[in-house]
């Protein structure tokens, strides 16, 4: 699976049927890849404007969809 794919799941996710906070682990799970395809797949979503990190950090970080 490519990241256009992963980023097409977890978008359609949220999208529909997703509640609560959107955190690394939780993405991990839904596209069933490692923690640097993860890392990787944020940070690209982020920089095009689609994902907004939240002030957190650490293991409280989460994102929410820019709509």
């Amino acid at each position: 699976m490519n990241n256009l794919d992963n980023h097409r799941i977890l978008l359609n996710t949220l999208l529909t049927n997703f509640y609560g906070k959107l955190t690394t682990k939780k993405w991990a799970t839904i596209t069933k890849c490692s923690a640097d395809t993860v890392l990787k797949d944020i940070n690209d979503l982020v920089e095009k404007g689609m994902l907004k990190k939240s002030d957190a950090s650490g293991r409280s970080t989460s994102y929410e969809v820019m709509l």
